[in-house]
Order: C-alpha cells, then sequence, then structure tokens
C-alpha cells in the first residue's frame, strides 16, 4: 500500500523516541509523531496517520504506566474508571475522525493551551504539592471532562491529550504533577487501546511499521517516566510548559501558515 524509505523509517523511529519520552513525562508526544507520520505519508488519508500514531503510542504509554504505577503513588482504582469512560468516549471521537473539520477545532484549542500556559506560569506553586482531598464534585467534574470530553478528543484527534489531562488531574482532583502524569498514563492508555480498536475496524493502521516505531517508543517513554520520577513535579512542570508552547506553536502553523 506504501513505498518508504530506510532513512524515513529511521527519522521516524528516533521521532516515535522522543514522542514516548515527552509523553512519560506530560503528554503530548503526538506532537511530534502525528506530524512525522502526516509528512512521511503525504499521500495516505489522514486517518492512516491517526491510526498508526495510535497503535505506536498505547505500547509506549503501557511501559509508562507500568513504570509509574511500581513507583509513584497512583490510585489505580480512580485511574482505571477515569481510563474506562474515557476509552468510550475515545471509541466515539475516532469514529468521527474521518470527517472532522481540523481547521475548526484548531483555534479553540490554541486558545484553551494558552489559557492553560498563563495559568501555570502565574500559579508557580501549580502541582508542587497535593492540595487536599478532592471532594465528590470535583471527581464527578474530572470525570465529566477528563474522561468524556478529553477522551473524545483523543479519539478524534490526539496530540495534547495528554497535557490536558495532567492540567484537569491536578486542578480539579489536587493531585501533584508526578501523580498526575503517572494516573495520566493509565487513562492514556485505556484512551489509546478504544481509539485503535476503531482505527483497527476501519483499516486505517500501518502494522508493518508500527511495530518498529513502537519500540522506539518504549524506550523512550521508561526513560521518560524514570527522569520524571527522579526529579519530581518542578521538572514536570517545566516540561509541561515548553510542550504547550510546542503545542501552540504547531497547531498555530498548521492553521494559518501551512497551506
Amino acid at each position: 500500500m506504501f513505498d518508504i524509505s530506510f532513512t524515513a523509517v529511521a527519522v521516524l523511529c528516533v521521532a516515535a523516541a522522543l514522542a514516548g519520552w515527552i509523553d512519560a513525562v506530560v503528554g503530548g508526544g503526538g506532537l511530534l509523531q502525528l506530524p512525522a507520520l502526516l509528512i512521511a505519508f503525504p499521500h495516505l488519508p489522514p486517518a492512516y496517520a491517526l491510526g498508526t500514531n495510535k497503535a505506536v503510542a498505547v505500547v509506549g504509554t503501557s511501559a509508562a504506566a507500568v513504570t509509574y504505577a511500581r513507583k509513584a503513588p497512583v490510585d489505580v482504582r480512580l485511574a482505571c474508571r477515569l481510563g474506562v469512560v474515557a476509552a468510550l468516549s475515545s471509541l466515539g471521537g475516532a469514529f468521527f475522525a474521518a470527517g472532522v473539520n481540523s481547521a475548526v477545532l484548531r483555534p479553540l484549542i490554541i486558545v484553551l493551551l494558552l489559557g492553560v500556559a498563563a495559568f501555570v506560569v502565574l500559579r508557580p506553586h501549580f502541582g508542587h504539592a497535593p492540595g487536599g482531598v478532592a471532594t465528590r464534585g470535583r471527581v464527578l467534574t474530572a470525570f465529566a471532562v477528563a474522561g468524556v470530553g478529553i477522551g473524545f478528543y483523543d479519539g478524534l484527534l490526539g496530540p495534547g491529550t495528554g497535557t490536558f489531562l495532567v492540567i484537569a488531574l491536578v486542578a480539579l482532583l489536587n493531585m501533584d504533577m508526578v501523580t498526575a502524569s503517572a494516573t495520566t498514563k493509565v487513562v492514556n492508555v485505556c484512551t489509546n487501546i478504544g481509539a485503535l480498536a476503531m482505527f483497527t475496524w476501519q483499516g486505517t493502521v500501518l502494522w508493518s511499521l508500527a511495530p518498529v516505531m513502537a519500540v522506539c517508543n518504549m524506550a523512550g517513554a521508561f526513560t521518560g517516566a524514570h527522569m520524571a520520577l527522579k526529579r519530581g513535579s518542578g521538572f514536570v512542570r517545566g516540561v509541561l510548559l515548553v510542550t504547550v508552547v510546542g503545542l501552540v506553536g504547531k497547531l498555530a502553523y498548521d492553521q494559518w501558515w501551512a497551506h
């Protein structure tokens, strides 16, 4: 179905490794991996890049989730419940991915990301320490925002999902950055599985390429997770800001200059 050079495969593997590292620390690895796939296969429908991205990401995210679960204080029960809700929403998002008008969604996402960046900068202690036990109302809100809303977005487009999840969990459930990042990995595994199931059913996954990229993504994820656990919330917060700025730049370029 497609022809690709060894050099292109090597570049995609490097992108997958870097994406795995970013995803493990704070999320947003799709910022690198998805554009790399779109550039490598310009003549294929975008759904193939989306499907292959999910097949690769689910491996690296799973590796990061296992690494975090062994050393970080993750509420696995809460994370799995949130993940199930997000997975179902992701499945729905993936179903509509083929017909999405990204030109309409990008400006809204850019505004939201800029708001996130401003919030994190203006609140230097945001995510550095737990703020107490979350109320039942906050937990339900987290399920609505992170489970339903962000889960649907992950299936629909994907890049930045981990970043959105980390911010939502810190803001709504009073988690520190490391715990939020660890919990996000469990949720992200579920959303990736949900979206991948739909893309597999639609036949839009490049299975001859995905396993090679997945190995590199997993290596990056292991490295990123260990660094986040070792360096703490301050490190994760810094990577979060860099990722948000990068994501805004990429979305703005796609919206106003790419064409």
